[in-house]
């Protein structure tokens, strides 16, 4: 197995755990919640059913890449679209509501900034090596 598959398998795994979790605080306790305001709570009550997919997508791909499958490749194109989609959704809101200023005030803001690194990260990875499996 080539160690970025496995790597890559990883790190989808993980990130589709990650993303369990996240939903698992916001609805039970609200730990990640960054502001407890209607307007912040109604855009981030939108996300579970995207981010579900996207999971979905990721857990798939994940498994695929770790059993050299060839439905790892398709769906890490759809796991990559859609982290870098939902991180583009999410870090655009933050840029226009001024959320990152609160990084150094907000341990759950300084959370969210850490999933919107990793997520466009992990996207564009996941995209690069998904794109050089399809392959002629």
């Amino acid at each position: 197995m080539k160690t970025v598959d496995r790597i890559l398998g990883i790190l989808l795994i993980l990130g589709a755990a990650v993303t369990a979790f996240y939903w698992w605080s916001y609805f039970s306790g609200g730990d990640v919640m960054v502001l407890r305001e209607r307007w912040y709570t109604a855009f981030e009550s939108s996300f579970p059913v995207a981010d579900g997919w996207m999971a979905l997508c990721m857990l798939v791909s994940g498994v695929g890449f770790l059993l050299r499958r060839r439905f790892a490749a398709p769906f890490g194109l759809m796991a990559g679209a859609a982290l870098l989609y939902l991180a583009a959704m999410d870090i655009t809101f933050d840029v226009e509501n001024g959320m990152y200023a609160l990084v150094h005030a907000n341990d759950a803001m300084t959370f969210e900034v850490i999933i919107n690194a990793a997520t466009v990260a992990l996207g564009i990875a996941t995209l690069i090596v998904s794109w050089r499996r399809i392959g002629p």
